[in-house]
This record gives C-alpha cells, structure tokens and sequence, in this order.
C-alpha cells in the first residue's frame, strides 16, 4: 500500500484494466496556523493511455505541467478511464461535501453557459446522493469515470455498511466534477495536483 498522509492506498487498482496511482494529495485548510485535513486524494490512471492522450507534453518537467492549466484540462477532456479515490480523515456531514461539489460544478457549467435544466436536475441527484450520509472518518468515495460515454459512477462505502452506487450521466456535469479534482490552479487540491503533474511527466519522458 502507498500511504497518504497516513492513509493507505493501493498502488493499482482493477476495473476494465488495471490502473496505477498517478497522483495523490489531500483537501486541507489552516486555521489558527494547524493544518485541517479534510481527505486524502488517490487519482488512477492508466500510463499508456497517459501517453497516447498527452504526448503533447512530452518534455515538460513536472512544475512546467503543473502551472499549466491547458494541461489540466486536456487531462480532464481526455477519453481515458479515470478513477478517483477519496478518503475521509476528518468526518463531516455528507450534506456538506455535497454542497461544495454543486457549488464548484455549477460555477463552472454557468460560466461556459452549460447549466440547463437537464445539468440541474443531474447534479440535485448527485447532492441527494450525499445529502443523508455521514462521512465517517476512512469512509471512502470513488469517482470512475469512464473512457468515452460521459458517464460516472460514485460509489459510497463506510464502516459497517454496503458500498452505495450512483451512476452520474450528464456528460457536462460529470466533466465538471472530473474538473473539480483535475483543473490546475482551481483544483480543490494543490498537491494533489502537484503530484499529477510530476507523475505524468515522468510517465511522458
């Protein structure tokens, strides 16, 4: 296992192939000069789909990618299986995580005038999804994002229970919730994206 910020994760996992760990970071924030985490971040990607779809920036070093946003972006939009992997370390009400992921989704979609009524009533199903959870600390969310479709399925497990699923099929939201990980400068975790950036180049070189 790769430990993130004490955390425990695998280093590949399976799904239609297998997929390596090609980034990880945390959300945190500082109060009062403490460092807050809130959850540790595994991003899954498989390297020769890294290669075939960002051969762009072959060359570029790590802090190159990871201050270019046009990267980020092109990560996003590329037609590659992506899985996310978040683990809680602070517990917090699902609701809230909920309404952080709408609030980050629908700016996005508004601004590139993509929030219609179909995107609306998507991303209210995805809130409802979280809506009535309880993120105990190690609860786990996934994101897996599929190649080509548009479609995401957000699984849910926490201590006790059976995994949850929810299958997420407006492509224009399910972009913008891969955006609200995996968007540079606005990610919701720098060093997550810090990570990104320095894995891919060396997957690149």
């Amino acid at each position: 296992m790769v430990m993130v910020h004490e955390v425990p994760f695998p280093p590949q996992i399976i799904t239609s192939k297998p997929l390596s760990l090609l980034g990880q970071g945390i959300t945190d924030i500082e109060i009062h000069f403490l460092q807050v985490k809130f959850t540790a971040i595994g991003v899954y990607l498989d390297p020769s789909d890294v290669k075939t779809h960002l051969d762009n920036w072959k060359g570029k070093t790590g802090q190159e990618l990871a201050g270019d946003d046009d990267f980020f972006d092109a990560l996003a939009s590329a037609e590659m299986e992506k899985v996310l992997r978040v683990v809680v370390i602070k517990e917090i009400k699902g609701a809230q995580y909920g309404v952080q992921l709408e609030n980050s989704v629908r700016d996005r979609l508004a601004e590139e005038d993509k929030y219609e009524e179909e995107e609306e009533t998507e991303l209210e199903k995805v809130v409802g999804f979280f809506q009535s959870k309880y993120f105990k600390a190690n609860s786990i969310i996934t994101y897996h994002f599929s190649a080509k479709d548009g479609i995401c399925e957000i699984g849910f497990e926490t201590e006790g229970k059976e995994e949850e699923k929810l299958k997420v099929e407006n492509a224009n939201v399910v972009g913008m919730m891969q955006r609200w990980y995996l968007s540079g400068s606005r990610g919701v975790s720098p060093s997550t994206i810090v990570s990104i950036a320095d894995s891919i180049s060396a997957v690149l070189t």
